[in-house]
């Protein structure tokens, strides 16, 4: 089994949280090798098959600042035949305008570059009004609103990881 590559990027520590928790339940670090993009570059992307992405929603739906850093250079990453998960932090009270647009930025650059989607999660029960992260009436990835809902986020994670390992193999 090919080792999974999670990198995630965060500012208030939500997304670093939520990234161990979606390592632990994935197996801890003999599965999992936890990456925080502030200390990696867009190639190191290209070293695993198996991929999960995280990003909190910045500002008014904008991309947290590791990963705005390193945007441009993800298109020089053949992300062909890699499997990619997303999960993104996000208050959909606050700014539900863009609700986990973050998450939404990351997975139309990576799959406009040859990365599979994997992890598409139901949008019932959260109470948005528009999210760059919408596909086909679901989200692009696990969407995690510690602000406003923290008390589903161990639940959501698992119930996610559950559909990780599915696609992943593991």
């Amino acid at each position: 089994m090919a080792k999974i590559g999670l990198f995630y990027g965060s500012t208030t520590g939500k997304t670093a949280d939520a990234a161990e928790q979606v390592r632990a339940a994935l197996g801890g670090d003999s599965v999992v090798d936890l990456h925080d993009i502030g200390d990696k570059s867009a190639a190191d992307l290209a070293e695993y098959d198996c991929i999960i992405i995280g990003c909190p929603t910045w500002n008014v739906g904008d991309l947290q600042d590791d990963w705005d850093a390193i945007i441009d250079d993800l298109d020089e990453v053949d992300f062909s035949g890699k499997m990619v998960a997303y999960f993104g932090t996000g208050d959909q009270v606050g700014y539900a305008d863009n609700f986990q647009d973050a998450m939404g930025i990351l997975e139309e650059k990576i799959s406009g570059l040859g990365g599979k989607t994997v992890g598409y999660w139901p949008a019932d029960g959260y109470e948005h009004t528009d999210s760059k992260a919408m596909r086909d009436g679901k989200f692009c990835g696990l969407a995690l609103d510690d602000d406003n809902e923290s008390e589903k986020t161990e639940e959501r994670i698992q119930t996610w990881c559950d559909q990780i390992k599915s696609a992943f193999g593991i």
